[in-house]
């Protein structure tokens, strides 16, 4: 106390005959310009420290401000939180308009368009996705042994991941941010993809790609929340309906890759005789690619600063929508242009996430309130979106994504179905019929297809190195006959008599004989497992209606894109659906493949307008907070559409075609007039 009474003392200056300084006697007034010390010299007015600083004393002006700011914290335990929710609502209308001005400063330009090729590998990887397992189940039913359920199965397990991600991810996404969740979904899509190609067993791969569509089943809502909050309104339905197209090009690319990869039985390698390394395993492998290329390009993109304003973040919001700004200007040539926004308003955070300190616990204990406290926010969320606000247009667009998902993945599937059903038609009419042969002493060493013997006798034959494809003895009597080395598909000994013959190394198991009597025959050295026959399973037509299927969208995507801002997202939705409808009946007339390949093609190409509006309103109709939430429910819905349309549609191959058509065409219709009701939002800012 002594020293600082010194310190002040020593400090008087005499300035025109005052005494003037930190310290000043009587009455007479200060001169600005003399009244720093030998501290603050060389500093600015604006720039003026306080001289007490020095001293420990807290500046009057500080004391104040934390007043200010300590009594409102104070006073929120004691407000009601119906008045805390009304504030924080007048906070994000406040922020939803100045977020708007500040997206349109900023501009779009280079940054835009790079967040647009990362998030849209995302997207593709999910087009992916789709295509992989109906490319794969032909070799991998021969591969793994797969039964009629089995393969079933398969075919629908991914699209049950797909419904879990989404509605877990899209939640989460909106607790714990757009970039982190997605990295997420794309390292466990990109992991277990990864090691769904060299797992041999049904079951692990079956679960391995059960996680995989789980991953990338999260990637769908959390894309096209994250590129929403990064576009001006006069933007947003355009670029949205952009970033579609990269969907259509992951199944361009399934179907390329398929095409030229799972047909080639060399590209692969065995390790032993029980490990199997065969070519549909390196197309599973090469389909992962998209989704590590969009998970490591995604590291050096920022958080949705829109997102970090929601939580709170002002200062971290503020730097990424500068780095969008001087990004942008930079590419413009205009590096000098300043980005003029110096606060944003941040809504009032009335559920904050209570960190619990380090100290308190055990490790796991602490995780465990976390993880049950970030998904009963998850569930909150949920309930929201049900709440007197949203309820009528959260139902009406459930529907509107169910009737679109059942109808447009039940005809995907069924389209493959009934040009299959096509070919096999053709295949059996053209069947040859032998009756009553007589064969002794003769060498089959050649393959035997698409073929019925009834009533034969084959005596001293011998069947070596050869191959039998749909074919089917009758009735008929082999006596001393050798088999060697033989595979067979589809092929059949029914009634038959088999006396004194020999089985070796072969594939006829004992299901191939049905009510035969078989006398002092022997089997020796049974083929083991299943065996690939890539003449027979790769059909090149199927990989090329997926190929058209795909390719048949752009030009829905570019009109859709094209229109989205100009005639609104109600009417695209409404519109396309009545119009896919229209294309359905013409169905009944598709009696030979080329009619199957061109109708789905105009009605893919119809419908894709409908799946990017919809993509668009549902961003656009919630808030920030719950938006990523209510995509990934009404994703998982069009999933659960999806699982019922590919299990409907498929039991009706080969039976009827009016109950595909006619259930697909009265969803679409239903779907479309429903969509009519809702509210359009191409002139709305983000809430």
């Amino acid at each position: 106390g002594g020293r600082e009474a010194n310190q002040v003392a020593g400090d008087y200056r005499y300035q025109d005959g005052n005494y003037d300084g930190y310290y000043r006697g009587g009455d007479e007034p200060a001169h600005e310009e003399d009244a720093q010390s030998d501290v603050t010299e060389g500093h600015d007015e604006d720039d003026e420290v306080y001289e007490g600083e020095y001293q420990g004393i807290p500046h009057p002006d500080d004391i104040k401000e934390k007043q200010k700011k300590r009594a409102p914290a104070v006073a929120d335990e004691y407000r009601d939180r119906a008045d805390l929710m009304a504030e924080r609502m007048e906070d994000e209308e406040q922020l939803a308009h100045q977020y708007e001005n500040i997206i349109e400063e900023c501009g779009h330009g280079r940054f835009q368009w790079t967040l647009f090729f990362v998030l849209g590998l995302a997207l593709m990887a999910d087009g992916v996705e789709v295509f992989v397992v109906g490319f794969v189940l032909p070799s991998a039913e021969k591969d793994m042994c797969l039964s009629s359920s089995n393969k079933g199965m398969l075919g629908l397990i991914v699209y049950l991941g797909m419904m879990v991600g989404a509605v877990v991810l899209g939640g989460l996404a909106d607790k714990l941010g757009r970039k982190k969740c997605l990295m997420i979904s794309l390292a466990i899509n990109a992991a277990f993809a990864f090691l769904s190609s060299f797992v041999q067993g049904y079951g692990f791969f079956l679960f391995c790609r059960l996680i995989s569509g789980l991953g990338i089943g999260g990637a769908l809502p959390i894309v096209f929340a994250y590129f929403s909050e990064f576009l001006s309104r006069e933007k947003r339905g355009e670029h949205l309906s952009w970033l579609c197209m990269f969907w259509m090009i992951g199944g361009i690319f399934a179907s390329a890759m398929a095409w030229s990869i799972i047909p080639h039985y060399g590209w692969g390698f065995s390790m032993g005789t029980k490990y199997h390394f065969h070519s549909w395993r390196v197309f599973v492998l090469v389909c992962s690619l998209p989704c590590i290329a969009s998970l490591v390009a995604l590291k050096f993109m920022p958080e949705s600063p829109r997102f970090l304003l929601e939580i709170g973040k002002h200062d971290e919001a503020w730097m990424i929508l500068k780095q969008v700004h001087d990004t942008n200007m930079r590419a413009k040539g205009e590096p000098e242009r300043v980005f003029t926004v110096s606060y944003i308003k941040t809504p009032k955070q009335v559920d904050e996430f209570i960190e619990i300190q380090s100290s308190t616990g055990t490790w796991y204990q602490r995780w465990l309130v976390r993880i049950t406290t970030t998904f009963k926010q998850v569930w909150d969320n949920v309930l929201y979106c049900l709440t007197a606000q949203y309820r009528m247009n959260t139902l009406m667009l459930a529907v509107v994504w169910f009737t679109m998902a059942l109808s447009y993945y039940g005809l995907i599937v069924w389209f493959p179905d009934m040009i299959r059903y096509l070919q096999e038609e053709a295949y059996e009419s053209r069947v040859k019929i032998f009756d009553e042969e007589e064969v002794s002493h003769f060498t089959f060493n050649f393959t035997l297809e698409n073929q019925i013997h009834r009533n034969g006798e084959y005596r001293n034959d011998k069947f070596i190195g050869m191959k039998f494809k749909e074919v089917r003895f009758e009735d008929s009597l082999f006596e001393e006959c050798y088999f060697e080395d033989v595979t067979s598909s589809e092929t059949f000994f029914e009634n038959c008599t088999i006396i004194s013959t020999v089985f070796y190394n072969t594939d006829i198991y004992e299901h191939k004989f049905i009510n035969c009597r078989v006398i002092n025959s022997t089997f020796l050295k049974e083929k083991e497992g299943c065996h690939l026959d890539f003449e027979e399973d790769n059909d090149f037509l199927i990989y090329l209606v997926s190929f058209l299927g795909s390719l048949s969208v752009l030009p829905g995507n570019i009109i859709s894109a094209l229109l989205m801002d100009k005639i609104g997202r109600i009417k695209m939705i409404g519109g396309s659906m009545l119009i896919s409808a229209v294309c359905c009946f013409f169905l009944f007339f598709g009696n030979s493949e080329s009619a199957m390949i061109g109708w789905q093609c105009l009605f893919c190409g119809a419908s894709i307008a409908a799946w990017n509006a919809l993509d668009v309103i549902t961003v656009e109709l919630y808030p920030t907070d719950k938006r990523a939430t209510a995509f990934g429910i009404l994703n998982g819905l069009c999933k659960f559409g999806a699982i019922l349309g590919n299990s409907i549609f498929a039991s009706f191959v080969g039976i009827t075609k009016v109950v595909p058509i006619l259930l697909a065409s009265s969803a679409l219709v239903g779907g479309g007039l429903l969509a009519l009701r809702l509210p359009e939002t191409r002139e709305q800012v983000l809430m």
